[in-house]
């Protein structure tokens, strides 16, 4: 496993609002509650409140869960690589797979009455849901998913 970490103070309140970290992590389960955990204590650490920072966390699992089963199909030669970054303005999560590919737009709508009793398929729109901004790109191989939490001003 592969970890970075960088950032700085920019002094308010004593709260680090810039910093970043990289994870490079096995196609396993395993990943997926580290995601979720590492998303939670990087939001919180970069001055998120208690709700974005578990909404965050929430968001990192589901992309976890579809990086590792959908994206590497749990394939041990393929990996997740990570990249949490917040600044004055934001966290940005960005988590890239190894797997084939596919296009968002082509997914089932999870509210539609067919699909309303499904076990799967809301992964996509729980992450849209708890985060401002969600993007797919696709790569060769794989897939990236960037998803950004806007900091709420402060009065």
């Amino acid at each position: 496993m592969n970890e970075s970490l960088n950032g700085s103070v920019d002094g308010s309140e004593g709260r680090s609002l810039a910093g970043r970290i990289e994870l490079t992590l096995p196609s396993t389960l395993a990943t997926v509650d580290r995601m979720e955990q590492e998303a939670e204590r990087f939001a919180t650490e970069h001055g998120f409140g208690e709700d974005d920072a578990a909404n965050i966390a929430m968001a990192a699992r589901e992309a976890a869960v579809n990086a590792v089963m959908h994206g590497n199909s749990y394939s041990s030669d393929k990996q997740v690589h990570v990249q949490l970054t917040s600044d004055q303005a934001a966290l940005t999560l960005s988590i890239q797979d190894e797997g084939a590919g596919f296009n968002a737009a082509l997914l089932p709508d999870p509210l539609l009455p067919e699909n309303i009793l499904r076990s799967s398929g809301r992964g996509i729109f729980l992450m849209r849901a708890l985060m401002d901004e969600v993007n797919f790109r696709q790569l060769n191989p794989g897939t990236e998913l960037v998803m950004t939490k806007r900091r709420q001003p402060t009065s």
